[in-house]
């Protein structure tokens, strides 16, 4: 006789994806990022990409004892990681930078799952409170389009001059981190991930949203779009703060959220000491995820409260 009635823990409805077909997906979504980088500023991004992938895989491998690619988690650290640094810093920046996001950004928390801020803005606040000298300031290499081997020269970022033309801030000619000066890329990958759907409109959305507002304030609707376009705002957006484990679960809280994050990178940019604030922004917002979900939970259908006796 058949079993009718099949008792389980839940969860009763699994899907077929699993975290390395997750993980290789938004690598995918990034390549058009990185693919720009590499063309834009040679080989010395090619070197930094690769660089900080190896050694964030070979972290974990480390940390685990299992196989180099594992589940994908740490390959896609270790990119991220590296299209949040500047084409050309020093090797060490970027292997110290990769070990900490695994080693301290993902495992002192528990592994996957478990961790609380985003690993690869781990790694980059150390490198930024650290050796802030390489990787701030006049580093960032002028794009020179065809030039792989060429030497290039360093200049300042748009958001410390305020003077790169929206085209140029859209197709990602300007100096910037290598994953961040392509707008075109970065919403490229965000429509693929949008696709997939591993990310939802909330979070980005809400966060461009609140970037381009605050920016009228500072300057019309050019410098909104300015704001937008030019430094991390989108890669932090569609990449960063839409991370699975250190954002809101839920639709209220992931709107909170990206509240947060436009807000206080903007509050950076237009009043703080730092040109950019999408990093803080994020790692603030990551710390204050579970209050917010705590705050946003829905109630139960059918839920009565128990009066007083």
């Amino acid at each position: 006789m058949d079993r009718k009635l099949v008792v389980s823990s839940s969860p009763h409805l699994k899907s077929p994806e699993d975290i390395q077909s997750i993980m290789v997906d938004v690598m995918v979504a990034l390549f058009p990022a990185a693919l720009m980088g590499v063309f834009l500023f040679g080989y010395q991004a090619l070197i930094t990409i690769v660089l900080a992938m190896v050694a964030a895989m070979a972290t974990e491998a480390i940390i685990m004892r299992k196989g180099f690619f594992g589940d994908g988690s740490a390959a896609l650290t270790g990119m991220l990681l590296a299209l949040v640094l500047p084409p050309a810093p020093p090797w060490w920046i970027t292997v110290i930078g990769s070990v900490v996001a695994i080693a301290i950004g993902k495992h002192l928390f528990g592994g996957i799952g478990n961790n609380i801020f985003n690993p690869a803005l781990v790694g980059r606040a150390v490198l930024v409170v650290s050796w802030g000298a390489h990787i701030a300031g006049d580093v960032w290499l002028q794009p020179q389009p065809f030039g792989f081997t060429a030497d290039l020269v360093t200049q300042a970022s748009p958001l410390a001059t305020y003077d790169a033309s929206l085209l140029d801030l859209f197709i990602g000619t300007v100096p910037g981190c290598i994953g961040e000066t392509s707008a075109l890329a970065l919403i490229i990958g965000g429509l693929w991930l949008l696709y997939r759907g591993h990310i939802e409109w909330r979070i980005p959305g809400v966060f461009i949203a609140i970037v381009f507002i605050m920016g009228l304030f500072d300057g019309g609707f050019e410098m909104g779009l300015y704001h937008v376009l030019a430094g991390g705002a989108l890669l932090g957006a569609i990449f960063m703060a839409t991370d699975m484990v250190t954002s809101p679960v839920t639709p209220m809280g992931r709107i909170i959220f990206g509240f947060g994050c436009g807000f206080i990178t903007m509050i950076i940019r237009m009043f703080g000491g730092y040109p950019e604030g999408v990093m803080f922004a994020i790692l603030f917002m990551n710390s204050v995820t579970p209050l917010i979900d705590n705050l946003t939970v829905p109630k139960k259908f059918g839920e009565v409260k128990q009066s007083d006796a």
